[in-house]
């Protein structure tokens, strides 16, 4: 590891503007671990994020020309928080570009911090690219979230102060995405503390460095899931990635090899719960982030007796998206399993399953009568003490009793849509499901609804606003005289992320 980034890093100019931000014991989660955990409060900053560090270093770092210019930005999060106080702080011009379908409530706070804020594109690869093409047109200074020298120094102070605040650390755990931050994390550790192990945490739907440790190039995802927002990255930045897949030794000369952990969101939610719990903070899924990798790390490693940090990045969370993170908590907890059961379709089974459950308690039952049929599906929430192994004891003591179960615990479309519709089959043989990601904007679903034209019924109809910059739809759609080609066709092009998800097993049970 070459000494330049230390060097960078101990030189960067960040505390004009970011603080020193506290290293805080989270005392439950050490007791619930045993080990002794902290939490790394970046969420404290001025701007709630880690962000403000590399933008200001960078900024801050400019020629006397290059500020006379101005700066720009493509973001629609944290990065564009830190740059807009950064350049306010600096009497900078500044743009900040975000997508059209940014909540207003981002779109407020960059303007709050003095951010000049231009809207353009529906994604953040067109924003990006308007950036970088207004930055030569306009002769301002392009500041990139994470590909950057002077960014990831910024960040890498981050490492300097836990040095500082804690020689005896063992563990860091960081939250990925472009990796500006876990790139100046590790260049710092790597020759400061070569015996502190640095443990990349990602989401399962946006893993990007994973994917690139285990090709070996960086890989572009097909797509990224969206709820931890702060790290949905399709592609690990070139320079961090470099950084991150370095050979490095601990001080016994061992080669350390990268490790990444990934979290589902269910387990990001559980996440933030502890952090309220220790701190009565709220931070964001991404804050969160480490947290989770942090507690799946230690369980799948059997780590007693260390000292383990956890990096809280941020904490620009919409508060409307509290009640889906409540909800998705008990899952991700593992105290909540969810099970889908045939049981007969007379009076008292409800009571013999209850029975056959010897005492577990019931924590949801979606249930409607079919006198059509035979034998009934219910939708059941079952609560657990001991986690994983419960659930698949639960899980065989309904199968011994002779119920048909399905374990539908790990799948989202039932947890984000089928527990909210049961009601009865619709019976409708010419049915199709989607599930479909729409922007989160006014005139989205009239937009929807216009291209989707007068050939197409819509039979099923699912929405809930979860306070994220996309919104989440199931749609049952009757085909009529078309084909299901035809139907697929038109739903791609109406622009909108979409799945056919008309094989999901709830859908089967519940809806078809």
């Amino acid at each position: 590891m070459s000494s330049n980034w230390v060097r960078l890093i101990l030189q960067a100019t960040v505390y004009d503007a970011a603080i020193q931000t506290p290293l805080e014991p989270a005392k439950k989660l050490s007791l619930k671990f045993n080990n002794d955990i902290r939490y790394k409060r970046e969420d404290l900053q001025p701007v709630f994020s880690f962000k403000l560090r590399g933008a200001y270093n960078r900024i801050s770092q400019l020629s006397a020309e290059e500020q006379a210019r101005g700066v720009i930005c493509a973001s629609a999060g944290n990065h564009a928080q830190g740059v807009a106080y950064s350049a306010t702080r600096l009497n900078l011009n500044n743009i900040i570009v975000m997508p059209t379908t940014t909540p207003d409530i981002k779109v407020s706070a960059v303007k709050a911090l003095g951010g000049n804020v231009v809207l353009h594109g529906d994604s953040f690869d067109e924003s990006n690219r308007y950036a970088i093409e207004r930055a030569k047109t306009d002769g301002l200074t392009f500041i990139p979230p994470y590909d950057d020298e002077l960014v990831i120094a910024g960040q890498g102070t981050i490492a300097m102060e836990l040095v500082q605040q804690w020689r005896k650390m063992d563990y860091v755990f960081v939250a990925v995405g472009g990796g500006g931050l876990i790139a100046g994390i590790s260049a710092f550790l790597g020759e400061v503390a070569p015996h502190v192990k640095v443990i990349a945490v990602e989401p399962e739907n946006a893993a990007c460095l994973k994917i690139a440790l285990e090709t070996g190039e960086r890989t572009r995802l097909p797509q990224v899931g969206l709820f931890v927002d702060g790290v949905a990255v399709a592609q690990i930045g070139e320079l961090p990635f470099k950084i991150v897949n370095m050979p490095k030794s601990d001080n016994s000369g061992n080669v350390i090899e990268p490790d990444v952990v990934t979290c589902s969101n269910d387990e990001v939610c559980a996440a933030l719960k502890d952090v309220y719990e220790d701190t009565r903070s709220i931070v964001e899924p991404a804050g969160a982030l480490a947290v989770a990798g942090m507690k799946k790390y230690i369980q799948e490693h059997n780590i007693q007796g260390k000292n383990c940090v956890a990096i809280l990045c941020g904490a620009n969370m919409n508060f409307d998206r509290l009640r889906y993170i409540a909800e998705r908590t008990e899952i991700g907890e593992k105290k909540e399993a969810i099970f889908a059961v045939t049981i007969p379709e007379k009076t008292g089974a409800f009571l013999d399953f209850c029975r056959a459950l010897k005492g577990r308690n019931i924590t949801e039952f979606n249930y409607r009568l079919n006198p059509s049929q035979a034998d009934a599906n219910i939708f059941v929430g079952i609560a657990l003490k001991e986690g994983q192994k419960e659930r698949q004891a639960i899980f065989e003591l309904l199968t011994t009793e002779g119920y048909q179960v399905v374990d539908l615990t790990d799948d989202e479309i039932a947890k984000t849509h089928i527990r909210y519709l049961i009601g009865g089959h619709a019976n409708l043989n010419d049915e199709q499901i989607f599930r479909i990601m729409f922007p989160e904007r006014p005139m989205a679903l009239l937009n929807f609804l216009e291209k989707l034209g007068q050939n197409f019924n819509i039979s099923l109809f699912h929405y809930r606003n979860h306070g994220a910059a996309e919104g989440r739809i199931l749609a049952g759609i009757q085909m009529g005289e078309q084909t299901a080609e035809t139907l697929q066709n038109t739903l791609q092009n109406i622009g909108y992320e979409c799945e056919n998800i008309t094989d999901n097993l709830g859908y089967q049970m519940f809806l078809k």
